[in-house]
């Protein structure tokens, strides 16, 4: 078994190769030179991970308009992965079409440090948390969530994290407290009122570090 790993937001996440349920996998080749969201899940036949699951599949379709591909990982073998896919199929009426990366010598979880041996529920560190990485074009870091494996995950919540990211990445604004897309952002304390007022024309300035304007992208 390898050793664990550690990453951080801005940290390049490493490829690696692998077996799946959809066949051989390759990370960097998967994702291209768009986004993914990469969830890992304690066990397969366990019954959170197969709402969780079920759930991705079908907000597929959200996550391609954002050019954001998703995988899972945990650490049961392609086989076990293919027969537990039916039960979500099933079960949670989907049809749960992306890869779910079989890493039965927590090589893969190591690496990217998903196992956390302290954690409840996870057989002394033998299985995964939950943990979700969004991997920006770069093949960068550039959000981790871990749950405990309690505690299913909240999709929306990554969503509206990728809506964040994507429109900070072009504009020089901030998402404020329970933002989603289309509400009021905040410009960066960095951008003098000249250049704010260049850029956000109207912008509404409640202290001098806090000035806000409407979602640039809808603008």
């Amino acid at each position: 078994m390898s050793e664990p790993g550690y990453l951080r937001i801005g940290d390049v996440l490493p490829n690696v190769q692998c077996d799946s349920s959809a066949g051989a996998f390759d990370l960097y080749e998967y994702k291209g030179d768009g986004w993914l969201c990469l969830c890992s899940h304690p066990a397969d036949f366990t019954p959170v991970c197969t709402t969780e699951l079920g759930r991705l599949s079908s907000l597929v379709p959200d996550f391609a308009a954002r050019n954001c591909k998703v995988a899972a990982i945990s650490v049961d073998g392609a086989e076990s992965h293919r027969e537990w896919i039916k039960d979500i199929n099933e079960t949670q009426n989907t049809d749960v079409q992306y890869p779910i990366l079989a890493d039965p010598d927590r090589r893969v979880a190591n690496l990217y440090g998903m196992i956390h041996p302290n954690a409840p529920d996870t057989m002394a560190g033998k299985l995964t948390v939950r943990t979700v990485f969004l991997i920006g074009p770069a093949n960068k870091v550039r959000m981790m969530l871990t749950y405990p494996a309690s505690t299913g995950r909240n999709f929306h919540e990554i969503l509206r994290v990728l809506d964040s990211l994507q429109l900070t990445d072009v504009h020089k604004v901030a998402t404020p407290v329970d933002w989603k897309s289309g509400e009021d952002v905040v410009i960066l304390p960095n951008i003098s009122n000249d250049e704010a007022a260049e850029k956000f024309p109207g912008y509404t300035t409640v202290k001098p570090y806090l000035r806000t304007t409407g979602d640039p992208s809808k603008q």
